[in-house]
């Protein structure tokens, strides 16, 4: 259906050659838009239902219980389903620490929750189907439990600013209660909310993708990041850094990096890259974090990130 609107929009209305670069282009551009904008509406209503079920209190309260390694998958697993973005990592961050979850519990939310979120989950099996959604899945997880349990295991909290240690978050730990219809009109509303902030960074993220779809080169693309490039995943990291955008964004480049022929492990790379290791986030989390522990965290996200994109190169 979506495919037949933008053929009539592109090739019947505007009048453009299908066979021509700009028509090629522009229709990627239209129907990626439109399906990506309905599965973010539907997936935002019915994750935000999801979600009020785990207000930052409860998952503060849940991990603050919590032990090394048994914490960390908990607080990964917690991280898809519980609302986070840059704007909110220094609270959030601050939060935690305040209730006494352990840092390296905090980082492993903090890297899953805007790597491996539920909106990029449906997302990518959508576009891709389960089997790429599972290993993009699996592999952020195990990016974000064994970074944080490498951070938990070097105890490094003198790295930490020190007035974050010493801010009184003035929760009293109560959890007020919501009726389903409450819960419906915030998801609502989180859709509204959450669509606002995001429409340009996702219009923009599919007018690079299909520009890439249409104008770049398929030999462009191998000669930088493609199968014979024994360097082609750290490139990609590379890439991905200076990029701001959340996983809902990225996609549509992730998927015209996979038609020009990508590897698998070198766009899960890319795409890791953008959403947790930005330059964007990197420069938020530097109110809370001394730079020696945002080398340290940086460091240790490059490397995981660059493994596992070897790894999915060498198996798949």
């Amino acid at each position: 259906m979506l495919h037949k609107i933008a053929d009539y929009l592109i090739y019947e209305l505007a009048g453009l050659d299908p066979a021509t670069k700009l028509g090629d282009a522009l229709n990627f551009f239209v129907y990626d838009t439109l399906k990506i904008f309905i599965l973010l509406a539907v997936i935002i209503f019915i994750s935000s239902v999801i979600r009020s079920y785990f207000p930052p209190e409860r998952t503060m309260k849940i991990l603050s219980r919590k032990k090394l390694f048994i914490g960390n998958i908990l607080a990964a697993l917690l991280g898809v389903v519980t609302p986070f973005c840059s704007c909110s990592a220094v609270p959030l961050f601050i939060g935690f620490v305040e209730a006494g979850v352990p840092l390296g519990v905090t980082f492993s939310f903090l890297i899953a929750s805007p790597m491996v979120n539920e909106v990029a989950v449906v997302l990518l099996y959508g576009l891709f189907g389960w089997q790429v959604t599972a290993i993009y899945l699996g592999a952020g997880l195990l990016v974000a439990i064994f970074g944080g349990m490498i951070i938990g295991k070097l105890r490094l909290e003198k790295w930490v600013e020190e007035y974050v240690y010493d801010i009184r978050t003035g929760q009293s730990g109560e959890i007020a209660k919501q009726s389903f219809k409450e819960r419906l009109q915030y998801a609502k509303w989180n859709v509204r909310d959450i669509l606002g902030r995001v429409w340009l960074f996702v219009i923009v993220a599919i007018g690079i993708g299909g520009f890439i779809h249409g104008y770049v080169p398929e030999d462009f693309l191998a000669k930088i990041a493609g199968p014979g490039n024994p360097f082609a995943v750290p490139v990609a990291v590379l890439l991905g850094v200076p990029l701001y955008s959340n996983a809902a964004g990225v996609i549509p480049i992730v998927y015209a990096l996979m038609e020009k022929g990508l590897s698998m492990g070198t766009v899960l790379a890319f795409m890791m890259a953008v959403t947790a290791l930005s330059l964007p986030e990197m420069i938020i989390l530097r109110k809370v974090l001394k730079p020696q522990m945002l080398g340290v965290f940086a460091g240790i996200m490059t490397v995981t990130i660059i493994i596992v994109g070897y790894v999915f190169n060498a198996i798949l």
